[in-house]
């Protein structure tokens, strides 16, 4: 059997837990569903638990399972297990409050995860369409962006604006005079 100086410090935490939480060491037993001998021999570091056991712990505790696993040196500290670490210890706070803090700082981080994946996606889509064109194959054959997007304009922009149909054909009266059906001027007017 190890002593408890070749184990890290997780007996410890989980009775500071436990005591925190006000909850005796036989009804913390019956909720994780482990017994009461071996929950007695992990608080006072003769035993090391598994993660199985770990995660039964931290449920009853009301931790999250990272914490609980970064105690045990079972993760590094790193992706803000810390901080989860820090809240679940902190003797100031209440068993709810704990979870309260716990749940907002996984929520902000998988907030923060999702805006740097939408971030990395809409820097990706503008840097395609800052190359030029982009070639898709279509039923008919190739298709441009740049043949779908904007045709050339053949006419200045400061010309006004032709009128259509019955309107246009009166326009072109009042400006040239009567003309053939092949739309030369008559030239009576």
């Amino acid at each position: 059997m190890a002593s408890g100086k070749d184990l890290p410090n997780i007996g410890g935490f989980i009775r500071d837990l436990r005591r925190s939480a006000k909850i005796s060491l036989r009804q913390l037993s019956e909720q994780a569903g482990v017994s009461n001998p071996y929950l007695s021999q992990i608080e006072r570091g003769l035993r090391k638990p598994s993660a199985e056991v770990l995660q039964q712990l931290a449920s009853a505790l009301r931790v999250s399972t990272p914490a609980m696993y970064l105690r045990a040196g079972l993760l590094d500290d790193r992706e803000g297990q810390g901080v989860l670490a820090a809240i679940a210890v902190d003797p100031d706070l209440t068993m709810a409050q704990k979870q309260s803090l716990t749940q907002i700082y996984e929520t902000f981080r998988r907030e923060n995860a999702r805006l740097v994946e939408a971030t990395a996606a809409a820097d990706a889509a503008s840097a395609e369409s800052a190359t030029g064109p982009v070639t898709t194959e279509s039923a008919t054959g190739p298709v441009t962006t740049e043949s779908v997007a904007s045709p050339p304009t053949t006419e200045p922009e400061s010309s006004p604006a032709r009128p259509s149909g019955a309107s246009a054909d009166l326009a072109n009266i009042a400006v040239t005079g009567p003309t053939t059906t092949g739309g030369t001027p008559t030239g009576g007017a």
